[in-house]
């Protein structure tokens, strides 16, 4: 395990390869019976323009065909009430340099529907999201014959570095307070053996606190987190290097003066208030900038283990 504390760099000169592709679509949960919509964006030989999703704002090719070859296939989960656009530029870098992104939106754990927060069903539903959005690609007319299919890797964010661990290997145990009879339960997930990496940017880990609830992940990781991030403090990270199964395959930084949304993509200025606190970082904190490098560092990072 490498540990480092110190403000990123640039590894290498940013790769730009491709034209980025996107387009929408909704997936089904059957075991729910609930549908939710995936982005996904990845290369393409088609030009693209400026174009509005939502809010935001990204020079994409809606619809296009994929550009021609065999990519890896990153999926990106994002953190208890957010929202899958808001790890938009991370997609978008990876995307223009030969991975196809899948971000998809859990249901009822969103930003507009957050009703299964701190919820043993939320902790069950997760993991189940993300094998729905990998069949999906596998099955897609749109995509499969262009997906490495050893290749697969997952990027989560706090509530979806759970989420991460839990596809990989993990078994949590939820909290009392989570279930309606008061009482701690073995969360019970499939684990993908096709998921070769993980990127954990300040994940939430207290659910695998138990002895050997992280035997099971022995993959490599890159785990990220903020100095002063107060939603997920560095004891989440600690429970990850002491509970994998070797965690000399652990990349792990601490960034000088990041916040827990640190990690979420810029927002435009008209968004960037103090009362919406995802905007917000600590005082002298530059998030484009922190952006910049952090894009290049996971790029450096998936293109080794791909």
């Amino acid at each position: 395990m490498k540990k480092e504390k110190r403000n990123m760099k640039p590894l290498t000169i940013e790769r730009k390869n491709s034209f980025v592709g996107y387009c929408k679509v909704e997936l089904v949960d059957n075991h729910c019976g609930v549908t939710f919509p995936m982005s996904v964006m990845y290369p393409t030989y088609e030009g693209g323009k400026i174009e509005e999703l939502g809010q935001f704002s990204l020079d994409l090719s809606i619809n296009a065909k994929p550009k021609e070859g065999k990519f890896p296939l990153i999926l990106i989960s994002h953190g208890s009430g957010g929202s899958h656009l808001l790890y938009r530029t991370l997609a978008h870098h990876l995307a223009c340099n030969g991975f196809i992104v899948g971000m998809p939106e859990h249901p009822f754990n969103n930003r507009n529907n957050n009703t299964l927060e701190g919820t043993v069903e939320n902790l069950e539903n997760r993991p189940r999201h993300i094998y729905t959005a990998i069949d999906w690609f596998f099955e897609s007319e749109k995509f499969a014959r262009f997906l490495k299919t050893d290749s697969i890797s997952m990027i989560g964010h706090s509530m979806g570095g759970y989420t991460s661990l839990a596809v990989a290997g993990g078994i949590a145990t939820s909290f009392p307070n989570e279930s309606l009879d008061g009482k701690p339960k073995q969360i019970n997930v499939e684990h993908d053996r096709k998921i070769k990496s993980l990127v954990l940017l300040a994940p939430a880990t207290v659910w695998f606190k138990d002895k050997g609830a992280l035997s099971g992940v022995d993959i490599p990781i890159l785990m990220i987190a903020g100095e002063k991030d107060q939603y997920t403090p560095p004891f989440h990270a600690q429970i990850v290097l002491e509970g994998v199964a070797d965690n000399s395959k652990i990349k792990y930084k601490i960034i000088e003066n990041a916040g827990h949304f640190s990690f979420l993509s810029p927002f435009p200025q008209s968004m960037i208030k103090p009362e919406f606190i995802p905007s917000q970082d600590p005082f002298g904190f530059d998030r484009e900038k922190f952006h910049n490098e952090l894009n290049i560092e996971i790029l450096d990072f998936l293109m080794q283990v791909k």
